[in-house]
């Protein structure tokens, strides 16, 4: 019988766990997308009965503000969890190990199924956006920055639960922190965060950034295709350090690498 290659790892190992994404903790992902839309048309509807409208930046402030910098890294952080980190600490991993395969691709297989749910109502919610006025124009770039950094950042907090024994506390510090301080960066250290690329990407900034504010940077861009390039191949390279890490890592049915 021929040897299993990783793909085949990973695509089985996506198909069996897939149904978990239809439990509690999916539904859970889908509402943290689509409610601040959802209530936002509401609000609009409401407000279009009344003869008002509301301002076109709202779709910015939904976009920038809530979805990709506050819906998306706790997404990370609920769905990684319930990857190859859950095996861990339930003492079931061994059991994936006990067939020969490439160590990389069962994290990659674990979070292939997440990465898709979450891509699904990603893009529903972008959709949802046009109808408050987006731009049709900066559509494909929205879905595209919300889906490539919801590939990103699923990865890097995956990776983030096997370095530490407080992977999440340090991956949320990293997404809620770091992050938010793009506006004060120079642009290499901006070329370091996640917002960088979903700005390059979505064709515009949730925040313009005046020239006499305190330690303000001037902002920088990436091309868009690169951007999505580099949100991609980043993704990738942090499953591959996720199968390295749980490679180095002594596993067993009652060891200490799952403690804490």
């Amino acid at each position: 019988m021929s040897a299993v290659t990783p793909f085949q790892t990973a695509r089985a190992l996506a198909a069996g766990y897939a149904p978990r994404v239809l439990q509690p903790r999916g539904w859970v992902l889908a509402a943290l997308v689509l409610a601040p839309v959802g209530l936002v048309l509401a609000i609009s509807a409401v407000a279009a009965m009344q003869g008002h409208s509301l301002s076109p930046g709202v779709t910015l402030t939904v976009f920038h503000t809530i979805l990709a910098k506050a819906t998306l890294p706790i997404m990370a952080l609920i769905a990684a969890s319930a990857g190859i980190r859950e095996d861990l600490e339930q003492r079931t991993l061994p059991l994936l190990l006990t067939r020969p395969a490439a160590v990389w691709a069962m994290p990659l297989g674990k979070g292939l199924p997440w990465f898709a749910w979450g891509a699904i109502w990603l893009t529903a919610a972008s959709l949802g956006l046009q109808i408050l006025g987006g731009d049709p124009g900066l559509l494909m770039g929205r879905i595209g920055a919300l889906v490539g950094a919801w590939w990103g950042e699923l990865a890097f907090v995956a990776l983030f639960g096997l370095v530490f024994k407080r992977g999440t506390l340090w991956a949320a510090l990293w997404l809620f922190g770091w992050e938010n301080l793009v506006a004060v960066f120079p642009p290499l250290l901006q070329r370091l965060t996640f917002t960088h690329y979903i700005e390059s990407l979505a064709g515009s900034r949730g925040h313009s950034v005046s020239a006499t504010e305190l330690l303000a940077q001037a902002q920088v861009s990436t091309d868009p295709w690169l951007a999505l390039a580099i949100l991609f191949l980043a993704g990738l390279g942090l499953w591959l350090a996720c199968g390295w890490k749980l490679h180095s890592t002594p596993v067993g049915l009652a060891g200490v690498e799952a403690e804490g």
